[in-house]
């Protein structure tokens, strides 16, 4: 299995049947793991829908803790070679999946981020999440000298034991700037390539919010000084 998608799904109705039929479209061997991560609206049923595809993985969180909280609990059923996020929204588009696959085993890469920085044609939502993300990717850089365009992207792709050796302790929106952290803390190359951005507005159902923003800070600070888990990195270019 080339990939593992992982697609926590909380109160996204409108937008689930469709994201989810993007991704098993892709022309890709993939794995999709859809956590419903407590949705009290018709997400749920949604995804029963998909239930009988082969090489779909549903899991039932009764309550939502959060998005990191979900990806925790989804990533040990992960087989493929890589792992990335993928939104329940349509902010991001799947079919950049496949380039920024394709860029991973062309470099034998153990990350590549898909970054709306370097694509122009890119939407924005509000300025004050722009300079936010911009603000979050100054503050990577300079802790972790890592290089990169755009720390808070969702398209964060992986090779998926160095994910799961990461031990992920985030529980909501943490898991960019923790991931970000442990790359960056064991010297890790990541790769990027620009992709796609349509974002949606909070009548639309945008669920980050600024405090969110304040916990990426805190948590790029603590993952400087804290102890991190050794990465198996013994392939990289």
């Amino acid at each position: 299995m080339r990939l593992t998608v992982l697609m926590p799904l909380y109160n996204e109705e409108k937008t689930a049947r469709e994201i989810i039929t993007m991704v098993l479209n892709l022309d890709l061997e993939l794995q999709l793991i859809i956590i419903n991560n407590g949705s009290t609206d018709h997400t749920g049923k949604i995804i029963q829908e998909f239930a009988s595809q082969p090489n779909v993985r549903i899991l039932d969180q009764k309550r939502n803790i959060g998005k990191g909280n979900a990806v925790v609990a989804g990533l040990p059923l992960a087989v493929g070679k890589y792992t990335v996020i993928q939104d329940g929204d349509l902010e991001y588009n799947p079919g950049d999946l496949i380039r920024m696959l394709e860029v991973a085993e062309q470099k034998d890469a153990l990350a590549v981020f898909g970054s709306r920085t370097r694509n122009p044609e890119s939407g924005v939502s509000y300025s004050r999440y722009l300079w936010g993300g911009k603000l979050l990717t100054a503050i990577a850089n300079l802790l972790y000298g890592v290089g990169i365009t755009d720390e808070s992207t969702c398209y964060k792709l992986i090779r998926t034991d160095i994910m799961k050796a990461m031990r992920l302790e985030c529980r909501r929106f943490e898991f960019c700037p923790e991931v970000v952290a442990k790359l960056g803390r064991s010297n890790i190359t990541i790769h990027e390539i620009p992709i796609q951005y349509q974002p949606r507005k909070f009548y639309e159902g945008k669920k980050i919010r600024w405090h969110d923003g304040l916990e990426a800070i805190w948590t790029l600070l603590k993952y400087r000084f804290k102890s991190v888990p050794e990465l198996p990195i013994e392939k990289q270019k």
